[in-house]
């Protein structure tokens, strides 16, 4: 185990690093009077929620910034939003203050959330974030948990070739300059498209993205590789890296059925 594992130094300085970018960056753009004419439009384009969240319990996981929850408590769920920022929680509870929304907020890390009752959530919804923990199959175990049978989890993650790319050529070819069975934290590196300055970040292969989803109790219902191409984009801009590299693929899951034993406990059961 590394020192950076045990030591849960990782975590520190994400927040850190988090608490620097709640101050005006494009991850603090907060929900617009639009967006909340339709939430659930502005949540999902997919169509991979229900037709309606009224009444359910949301769970946004590593999404403080006042987007999502504050879309997910105008649509009328009852939305609890974990975030390891605390500048970033703060923007959901001023949004949430400001627009007469109800929303609970909790600061902890995304790979440790026992403070919360297992089989509490109908819906967990997590953006790009699980790149900051060294186990991502530890955040699905916890999951796992709080979800109620049937629940389901929306994710976004980093692509392993994502975290693997290091530089450009000066022909701007891009360089897989990290191994893909690369552990513990990333290096530093020239070319930063998709990295947030300060953070510590992980490579998880497919075998720990996919494969670690169905072997924590889940069913992989859908799979997306969001298009991050720009063919207007200087070749310096992400955009333009976007042509060549996936960045990002979401995954819509759900949580299977527990077998109950005659004392009432639940086990995980698999199909």
């Amino acid at each position: 185990m590394s020192k950076e594992f045990s030591s849960h130094s990782y975590r520190r300085q994400n927040q850190a690093a988090w608490n620097r970018l709640s101050d005006g960056s494009q991850f603090a753009k907060v929900a617009s009077d639009e967006e909340l004419r339709d939430p659930l439009k502005a949540l999902d384009g997919r169509n991979w929620l229900p037709a309606s969240v009224a009444g359910l319990h949301v769970l946004c996981l590593a999404s403080g910034g006042g987007w999502q929850s504050i879309l997910y408590a105008g649509a009328g769920a009852h939305v609890t939003v974990v975030d390891l920022s605390p500048g970033m929680l703060e923007l959901d509870r001023r949004e949430a203050t400001r627009r007469g929304l109800t929303v609970t907020t909790l600061e902890a890390s995304m790979d440790d959330l026992s403070m919360l009752p297992e089989e509490s959530f109908d819906i967990v919804h997590q953006p790009v974030s699980t790149c900051y923990v060294p186990s991502i199959v530890s955040v699905y175990e916890q999951i796992a948990r709080l979800l109620r049978d049937g629940g389901l989890y929306i994710s976004q993650h980093k692509q392993p070739i994502c975290a693997q790319i290091t530089e450009r050529t000066p022909r701007n070819h891009f360089v897989v300059g990290i191994e893909y069975f690369h552990e513990g934290p990333l290096p530093k590196v020239e070319d930063t498209s998709y990295r947030e300055s300060g953070a510590v970040e992980y490579l998880h292969r497919w075998d720990e993205l996919v494969g670690g989803l169905c072997r924590t109790g889940f069913v992989l219902e859908d799979l997306r590789e969001p298009r991050r191409a720009d063919y207007k984009a200087a070749v310096d801009h992400f955009g333009y890296r976007g042509r060549f590299v996936p960045p990002y693929v979401r995954l819509k899951a759900r949580r299977v059925a527990r077998q109950r034993t005659t004392e009432g406990t639940a086990k995980l059961w698999l199909p």
